[in-house]
């Protein structure tokens, strides 16, 4: 698969299966075996139907999220994308009750490409921001000098 194709995928993933809930889409796009890296994450399954999972637990707490692609760039058979996530808390989020508050949130997220699916996903965002922008965490104090 060329670089543009790879490009492309990404783009649909966000496009149309985050921001549209399209989930039969992730069949074609994802590997039954793919796997996600996210330091911070809860396990998922594998595959689709791990995109699946978060797609509809993102859907429910924030159902007027939304994933902009602010950068995408890809090499060989990877792909990277800086991604804006923005939302209103309006239902359960990982045993957090709705807030009503909004949040955006930076992500950085690559992909390795296998027979123009994707077989791994390297996610970094940023979780303490949502956390403070939802109340969940007090913002931090300036230290006071003396």
């Amino acid at each position: 698969m060329s670089t543009e194709a790879n490009k492309a995928i990404v783009v649909q993933l966000y496009e149309e299966v985050f921001n549209k809930g399209n989930l039969q889409l992730a069949d074609r796009l994802i590997a039954d075996d793919a796997v996600e890296h996210d330091p911070n994450g809860l396990p998922t399954p594998t595959g689709p139907a791990g995109l699946k999972a978060v797609v509809t637990m993102l859907r429910a707490a924030f159902p007027d999220c939304q994933q902009i692609i602010e950068d995408l760039v890809a090499e060989g058979d990877k792909a990277a994308a800086r991604l804006t996530f923005r939302g209103t808390h309006q239902g359960p989020f990982l045993g957090v009750a709705p807030t009503g508050k909004h949040m955006s949130i930076t992500e950085m997220i690559f992909y390795r490409f296998v027979d123009g699916k994707v077989a791994e996903v390297w996610t970094s965002r940023d979780d303490l921001g949502a956390m403070r922008q939802l109340g969940l965490l007090a913002e931090a104090s300036p230290a006071h000098s003396r």
